[in-house]
C-alpha cells in the first residue's frame, strides 16, 4: 500500500478528516483540521481514498490529549482528540453542507448547534460487547470496522457514572460465569434517578440456571435494580429480577404553565441517550409548534410519548403511532400515570397510518415525527395528504434528513428553520430539530 501526505482541511460526516491527495478527496479517521500528516492508503476508489495516519507531520492547534486510553482502537468515540469548541464547529459545518447539497437548505435557515453541558459522562445506556480471549473477559465495544472487543479500561469516558459502577461490577461477574462463551453482549440503562436495568444477551442452553445465577450475582454485587435474559431478538426477555422500566423527569415549568411529568420505557425500549439534551428537543418542538390549544397534532414514530406526553396539555387532541409494541405501552402508561386524556397511542406502521388516515379525510395541523437513523423517504412522501400546516422533524442522520426535506420540498414545504443539537458529544452524531411550513 502506497503512503501519501495529506493536509486536513476540515472534518466529514462519518467523523474522518477531509483533504485531497492527487486532487482526489482523502478521508483520514482520526485527524484533525490543520493537521499535517503522513497517511498509509487503505482504498482507492475513482473519485476518492481512504486513508489510516501514520505520523503527524504538523499536529493541528485544535488537537486536545484523548480521555480514553483506548480512544482512537475502540469504535465507540471518533473525536476525543478534538477541543470541544471545534467539535461544535465541525458538526455545524457537516450539518449545514449535508442539508444544502441533498435538500438546498440555506444556511441562513441553521441555527447554531445546541452544546452539550456535559462533554463526557452523558450517556445513559450502553450495549456491552463480551468476548473471553484465553479465558480472560472482554467488555468493551467493537473495533472499527472488526468485530473485534476493545476491553474498556475501567471505565467508558462518555457513560454516566451510575453506568460506570455498573461496568466495574459486570466485570467480577463475568469471572464467575459459568458458560463464558454465551453471553455476547450486556446492555445498561439508567433513569435520572440512577436506578437500573440490565439485560444479559444469552445463547446457551440452561435458562433457569443462568437466571439463578444472575440471581445470586446480584444479591453480592448490587449491579442492578433489575435484570432480564435476552435470547434472540429484543421480544424475548426472560426478567429474573426486580424493576421492568426506567424514568426520566420533565421538570414543572420546563413548558412554561406546565406540571411536571414522569416518562418512563421498559426493558429494551427505546429512550435518548442524553437526558439533559433530550430535554431541548422537547422544548424545541414546543416552542415551534405555537400550540394553541385547539391544534389537531399527530406524531409518527410516537416512542413512549417522549414528545406527545409533554404537549398535549396544548393541543386539542394528539395521535401517536409506533410499531415496537412495548414502546406504545409505555406510552399510554405514561398518559395514564401523567393525567393525560386527550392523547391516544397505536401500534403500527406509520406509512401504513398515514395512507389510511388520508383515505379517511382526516387532516392535522401539526405533524410530529422522529424517525430511526434510516429516515421516513416514505411517509414524508404521503404527509402532504393529511394537511399539516406545520411539519417538525426530529433526525438523528442529517443525510437522511436532507433526503426527506427535499421530498417534503416537493410537496410544498418550505424549511423555515434547523436547530443542530449535540446530542452525542465525542463523536460525529448529530440530533436536530426542523421546522416546515406549508406553502
Amino acid at each position: 500500500m502506497r503512503e501519501a501526505v495529506v493536509t486536513i482541511e476540515k472534518l466529514a460526516n462519518g467523523g474522518a478528516g477531509f483533504g485531497r491527495v492527487d486532487g482526489k478527496a482523502c478521508f483520514v479517521p482520526f485527524t484533525a483540521p490543520g493537521d499535517v500528516a503522513s497517511i498509509r492508503v487503505t482504498a482507492e476508489k475513482r473519485s476518492y481514498i481512504e486513508g489510516e495516519l501514520i505520523e503527524l507531520l504538523e499536529p493541528s492547534h485544535l488537537r486536545v490529549t484523548p480521555t480514553c486510553p483506548v480512544f482512537g482502537i475502540c469504535g465507540g468515540c471518533n473525536w476525543q482528540h478534538l477541543a470541544y469548541s471545534a467539535q461544535i464547529k465541525e458538526k455545524e459545518e457537516i450539518f449545514a453542507e449535508l442539508l444544502w447539497r441533498a435538500g438546498r437548505v440555506e444556511r441562513k435557515r441553521i441555527l447554531p448547534v445546541i452544546p452539550a453541558q456535559e462533554p463526557y459522562g452523558y450517556r445513559s445506556r450502553i450495549q456491552l460487547k463480551v468476548r473471553f480471549i484465553d479465558g480472560k473477559p472482554h467488555l468493551g465495544f467493537f473495533r472499527t470496522k472488526s468485530h473485534d472487543v476493545i476491553d474498556i479500561p475501567e471505565i467508558c469516558a462518555i457513560a454516566h457514572a451510575d453506568i460506570n459502577r455498573i461496568i466495574s461490577k459486570l466485570r467480577q461477574l463475568l469471572q464467575h460465569l459459568p458458560e463464558p462463551d454465551t453471553v455476547p453482549q450486556i446492555d445498561v440503562a439508567r433513569g435520572d434517578d440512577g436506578s437500573a436495568l440490565v439485560i444479559v444477551h444469552y445463547t446457551g442452553a440452561a435458562h433457569i440456571g443462568f437466571s439463578e445465577f444472575l440471581l445470586e450475582q446480584n444479591k453480592m454485587l448490587g449491579f442492578a435494580d433489575g435484570i432480564f435474559i435476552q435470547g434472540g431478538n429484543k421480544s424475548n426477555l426472560g426478567k429474573v429480577f426486580g424493576i421492568e422500566s426506567l424514568s426520566y423527569q420533565i421538570p414543572e415549568n420546563f413548558i412554561p404553565g406546565s406540571s411536571p411529568k414522569r416518562l418512563s420505557f421498559g426493558k429494551g425500549s427505546f429512550s435518548q441517550v442524553n437526558y439533559q439534551q433530550n430535554l431541548h428537543l422537547i422544548q424545541l418542538v414546543w416552542n415551534w409548534a405555537e400550540l394553541t390549544g385547539k391544534e389537531k397534532v399527530l406524531d409518527l414514530y410516537c416512542g413512549n410519548g417522549n414528545f406527545t406526553i409533554p404537549l398535549a396539555g396544548f393541543a386539542q387532541s394528539m395521535v401517536g403511532f409506533e410499531e415496537f409494541g412495548q414502546s406504545i405501552n409505555d406510552a399510554r402508561q405514561n398518559c395514564e400515570s401523567n393525567n393525560v386524556t386527550n392523547a391516544e397511542f397505536y401500534c403500527s406502521d406509520a406509512t401504513l397510518e398515514v395512507k389510511k388516515l388520508a383515505a379517511a379525510g382526516e387532516s392535522f395541523d401539526v405533524v410530529l415525527l422522529d424517525p430511526p437513523r434510516c429516515g421516513a423517504a416514505e411517509v414524508v412522501s404521503r404527509i402532504h395528504a393529511v394537511s399539516p400546516h406545520f411539519i417538525l422533524y426530529v433526525s438523528c442522520d442529517p443525510a437522511t434528513l436532507a433526503r426527506d426535506v427535499d421530498i417534503l420540498k416537493k410537496s410544498n414545504y418550505e424549511v423555515v428553520k434547523c436547530q443542530p443539537v449535540d446530542m452525542f458529544p465525542q463523536t460525529y452524531h448529530i440530533e436536530s430539530v426542523t421546522l416546515l411550513r406549508a406553502e
